[in-house]
C-alpha cells in the first residue's frame, strides 16, 4: 500500500511540472519569397538545307578506272627519273611517279562527276535538323521568410507555403520555480 501511495505522489507532482500547450494566432507582419535558381535542359534545334549530288543509277558509272593512275605513274616516274644525282634522282623519281598517278586518274575518271548530256552532275536540297541541350537558368521559390508579431513580441521563421495574413503558432506555458 505505502508503495502505491508513493507512486501516486510521483504521478501528481509530475502532471504538475508538465508545461501546458496549445496552439494561438499571430499576426504576419511580412513574407518575403526565399528564391533558389535551378538550370533546367531544354532542347534547342535547327533546321537548315543542304545539297547533295544525285546518285547516278547505272554500276557502269560508278566503276572507278585505274588505267590513268598507272600509265599517269610509269610516265611521271621516267620524267622525274631524270632529273638529280644520287638520292636527289630517287626522290624526283617518287614525286614524278605521286604526281603523275594523280594526273592520270584526274584525266581519266573526270567523267564521273559529269551528266551523260556534258553538263555537271545535278544536286538535290534536303533538310537537315541539328539539335542540341541548352541549360536555361529559372528562379523558384523555395520558402517564405515570414515576420509576425505576437503578444507585442516581433519573431521571425521560414515556411514552406505564403502563410496569409495570420500564422498559427504552438504556445507553451509552463511554471517558474522560485
Amino acid at each position: 500500500m505505502k508503495k502505491f501511495v508513493v507512486a501516486a505522489l510521483i504521478t501528481a507532482t509530475a502532471g504538475v511540472a508538465q508545461a501546458q500547450t496549445y496552439t494561438d494566432q499571430a499576426r504576419v507582419r511580412s513574407a518575403e519569397p526565399v528564391l533558389e535558381n535551378v538550370s533546367i535542359p531544354r532542347e534547342e534545334c535547327s533546321t537548315h538545307w543542304v545539297q547533295e549530288p544525285v546518285r547516278r543509277v547505272g554500276r557502269e558509272r560508278y566503276e572507278r578506272n585505274y588505267g590513268g593512275a598507272i600509265v599517269g605513274g610509269l610516265a611521271g616516274g621516267a620524267i622525274g627519273h631524270q632529273f638529280g644525282g644520287g638520292a636527289g634522282k630517287d626522290a624526283a623519281t617518287a614525286l614524278g611517279v605521286i604526281l603523275g598517278a594523280m594526273a592520270g586518274d584526274q584525266h581519266q575518271n573526270r567523267w564521273r562527276d559529269e551528266r551523260p548530256d556534258g553538263r555537271e552532275s545535278e544536286v538535290v536540297q534536303r533538310q537537315v535538323r541539328q539539335c542540341r541541350t541548352v541549360m536555361d537558368s529559372q528562379s523558384r521559390i523555395t520558402g517564405y521568410r515570414v515576420a509576425y508579431e505576437y503578444r507585442g513580441q516581433q519573431y521571425t521563421t521560414f515556411t514552406r507555403n505564403h502563410p496569409g495574413e495570420h500564422l498559427a503558432v504552438r504556445v507553451s506555458v509552463e511554471p517558474i520555480e522560485r
